[in-house]
């Protein structure tokens, strides 16, 4: 669906220093597709909010070009970008009633007070706080300024919404509720999201797209699902989603297979990420749900299937599932995602060992 959109932004061999030596984004190429919702994903440092401040207007590019609809942007101030931008601290005038701090970027343009008034109420209307106009910020919870801040971002129709880490500052349970509602505003508004977060679970619910950020670089820029199967680094495999993570040797090369042994001895096969040759040291990543616990009986498996023996660190108890740890000589520890009920719990208590197995198609193999 995306090809089939038309570019709004584009990012063209951008690169950002603040001391004229460390790059914090380094040759940056990227394609924002009209009405998606873009999520820049990495940890702190990676240059993603760099990222997004140089479009937003509050960063200069040090080199390249930034455009928005065919327009170049290095010289254009904030507010002449036709972009709304919400902070990570809501950044409300305490001074100001509600109605007032949305309105404030229209006053600034000077819009007549008329329609100022019936653009602010459509903007409250958008994120259902038209009740609490009059009242000051200081009066509202923290999913209630936030809601205020993304009316502010709204209240004049931008082009293109940016917004920094803004369910940061609230609770776990406020923030899944406010991930939902914000993606469903943006199906309804059919406006263009970026969204900066370090937060794996909240890029891959709500976006259409991510974009993988790690020492200034874009690793990764894919679709939800392809990100979080079909990584092309360990980078990425290791930041978006948990992993099992097992090292060894390059034995054998089968086309896009490889066969891997560990420091035990343990053999496993998976999809080589490049080409590799005998004796390469490589990393072999599989999520924890595809990993089963196994019986005696099944672990024959197949032609296809890895099996491992590996001694029981206990089981956890995560409400929905369990999660048995596991250590396996040489490897750092690792886990099995565990359905409730599984008959082979039993025999998991720590220090026993145990059985486990997956598919070789779900053990990607790295340099």
């Amino acid at each position: 669906m995306n090809q089939e959109r038309r570019t709004l932004v584009t990012f063209r061999d951008v690169c950002k220093s603040y001391d004229g030596a460390t790059q914090v984004v380094e040759h940056l190429d990227l394609d924002i597709h009209e009405g998606e919702f873009l999520s820049l994903l990495g940890p702190s440092g990676s240059g993603k909010t760099t990222c997004l401040m140089m479009l937003a207007g509050f960063e200069s590019p040090t080199r390249g070009e930034i455009r928005l609809g065919g327009k170049l942007l290095n010289a254009t101030p904030p507010h002449k970008r036709d972009i709304g931008m919400v902070f990570q601290n809501y950044a409300l005038f305490p001074h100001m009633s509600v109605a007032q701090n949305v309105g404030y970027a229209l006053t600034v343009r000077r819009m007549p007070a008329a329609e100022k008034h019936s653009a602010v109420q459509r903007a409250l209307r958008m994120v259902r706080m038209e009740e609490y106009a009059e009242r000051a910020p200081a009066r509202l919870s923290g999913g209630q300024q936030q809601r205020v801040a993304l009316a502010r971002a709204l209240v004049f129709n931008p082009r293109l919404v940016l917004m920094d880490e803004p369910l940061g500052a609230l609770d776990k349970r406020l923030r899944e509720h406010m991930q939902i509602e914000l993606k469903e505003l943006h199906r309804e508004l059919g406006l263009t999201f970026v969204y900066v977060t370090h937060d794996q679970n909240e890029a891959l619910t709500m976006s259409d797209r991510v974009a993988v950020f790690d020492r200034g670089r874009i690793q990764q820029i894919d679709r939800v699902d392809s990100l979080y199967e079909t990584p092309v680094n360990s980078t990425v495999a290791n930041f978006v989603g948990d992993n099992n993570v097992f090292v060894g040797q390059v034995v054998s090369v089968d086309g896009a297979r490889c066969e891997i042994v560990l420091p035990g001895g343990v053999s496993l096969r998976g999809r080589a990420s490049a080409p590799f040759a005998i004796g390469d040291t490589v990393r072999g990543c599989a999520r924890p749900e595809r990993l089963a616990l196994l019986g005696p009986d099944e672990a024959a498996g197949g032609t296809h299937f890895n099996v491992i023996r590996a001694r029981s660190d206990g089981v956890i108890y995560f409400g929905d599932h369990l999660r048995l740890r596991f250590s396996l000589r040489g490897q750092q520890a690792g886990f099995v995602k565990v359905p409730l009920g599984n008959r082979h719990l039993p025999e998991c208590a720590a220090g026993n060992d145990v059985l486990i197995g997956f598919a070789e198609e779900h053990l990607r193999v790295f340099s």
